[in-house]
């Protein structure tokens, strides 16, 4: 579960009030020191959020500009200068995440930072001063990005979750590049020093599109990590790492990755439960290095593949092969890919959980009463179940109970000689006549006669008129009467 942020104001409205004074034209430098007063008091009883400390560092550079005209123009220009800095730096540094460095510059177009200020600021640091106008330039754009990007979104997280997501580069062109690369080599083992500098640059991009969908991640949910940076307080899980895997994953399902194309090099070996073996002679090497990086990966492709073979898919007879689910071999390759990642990588040393077993209660789920036969997917997920299963005698024996009385239909359809049958009984029914006693109600006596099946074989469930044949006695409502 996500920890509880700890802020600096007591209510949303001292943040608000902070932002009027601001950017308030009305107030001017007025506001400005009140805001920077605030922002003080706040940060001598608490960790500011990046976004405030950059805010802080910026308004009093402008106010050192305004107030003091009598300080030197290079203090000046070093002020400016110093916040721009801790502002850009601030931003982009949590965001260097993944086993590779990005530049800044990619990371500021996906916040949405304009570019002339990461030049500002590498200006700032390595070169020669900016000038004094740049400088101010460069903090009121600043500002004004604070404004939209940090203020406006706390105080209305509803334009935030309303701002449209982030377009993701295409991983499919990155996928296209590592297999045919991995086609060469593993076609000729002669070359395969020749491209082993080729197929590393393409991990690395995988990786780099890997950070680049945690950014996305980042802007998708409104959050741009304005929380104050405490170890402590980092979860166990990151759910944005989480959430990349699992796009990375998407794009390992599309036709063509994972699954080849071709039906023909569908072939699956009779021996064991396993993808082509073309197609792990392709994706093992990049799954294992993906996994090397991000230990989380074969539990984030399992999920993803169970979750598409469980998902409700059209009649293929109704829907062209590109809008519904490509094919039963397609399914039946993903499955097979599923149980490769479970019995060939070992996950309960390293997470301590029976990975196996939570497999099994998931399809379990899937295949128990009330599931629909005619699922594209159901010979698919009922033959991982039982490659899970395999070699656990008892999980054997109750994937074997479970998949034949699930082949049994519990019910089936009503017809016109059914409803004629119920007729036929509601008649027989409404023929007996009570008669009153006093104040009790008698049922006719009926000769004793040997007591009859209630269910008789080949008739739907129905009413059936009791009697003291069938051990039936009468009795007031809520009373039962046992015995003889």
């Amino acid at each position: 579960m996500r920890l509880p942020r700890r802020v600096p104001w007591a209510s949303i409205g001292e943040l608000d009030q902070v932002c009027s004074w601001i950017f308030s034209d009305e107030l001017g430098t007025q506001g400005k020191v009140l805001a920077v007063n605030r922002l003080s008091a706040w940060k001598a009883i608490t960790g500011l959020p990046h976004a405030l400390e950059s805010t802080l560092a910026l308004l009093t550079a402008i106010l050192q500009d305004d107030l003091n005209q009598s300080s030197p123009i290079m203090s000046v220009r070093q002020g400016y200068a110093t916040a721009i800095i801790r502002m850009v730096n601030g931003l982009v540094d949590p965001l260097q995440i993944g086993a590779y460095a990005r530049s800044i510059a990619s990371i500021a177009i996906q916040l949405g930072l304009p570019l002339w200020l990461v030049e500002l600021r590498h200006a700032a640091t390595h070169e020669d001063l900016p000038s004094l106008e740049l400088l101010r330039d460069a903090a009121r754009d600043s500002l004004s990005w604070l404004l939209h990007n940090y203020f406006l979104p706390t105080l209305n997280p509803s334009t935030a979750s309303q701002a449209q997501a982030t377009q993701l580069r295409p991983l499919a062109p990155i996928l296209k590049q590592y297999k045919s690369l991995l086609k060469i080599t593993t076609r000729d083992a002669s070359v395969v020093g020749q491209y082993k500098a080729a197929i590393s640059s393409v991990q690395k991009d995988i990786e780099r599109w890997i950070s680049e969908v945690k950014v996305a991640a980042n802007v998708a949910v409104g959050e741009l990590e304005w929380e104050v940076n405490d170890i402590m307080g980092r979860l166990d899980e990151d759910p944005k790492e989480r959430w990349a895997l699992e796009r990375l994953c998407d794009g390992l399902l599309e036709k063509g990755a994972l699954v080849p194309l071709s039906k023909k090099k569908r072939l699956f070996s009779l021996d064991s439960f396993s993808p082509p073996n073309s197609s792990v002679a392709l994706w093992a090497p990049l799954l294992g290095h993906i996994r090397s990086n991000h230990p989380t990966f074969p539990f984030a492709l399992v999920q993803r593949i169970i979750a598409f073979l469980l998902s409700d898919s059209p009649d293929p007879e109704t829907l062209p092969d590109e809008l519904g689910r490509p094919d039963a071999l397609f399914d039946m390759c993903l499955a097979r890919w599923a149980f490769w990642i479970i019995d060939s990588w070992n996950f309960d040393e390293e997470f301590e959980v029976d990975f196996k077993r939570d497999v099994t209660v998931t399809l379990v789920n899937f295949l128990g009463p009330g599931y629909t036969d005619t699922a594209l997917n159901k010979k698919a997920v009922t033959a991982l179940l039982q490659a899970v299963c395999a070699g656990n005698q008892e999980l054997e024996e109750a994937t074997k109970t479970l998949l034949s009385s699930g082949s049994k239909q519990l019910s089936r359809n009503w017809d016109e000689n059914d409803l004629a049958e119920m007729d036929k009984r509601l008649n027989v029914l409404l023929s007996f006549k009570p008669r009153e006693s006093g104040s009790s109600v008698e049922v006719p006596k009926s000769p004793p006669q040997q007591p009859q099946t209630l269910e008789p074989t080949g008739l739907v469930r129905g009413w059936r008129l009791l009697d003291e044949s069938t051990g039936w006695k009468p009795s007031p409502i809520g009373v039962y009467v046992g015995g003889s």
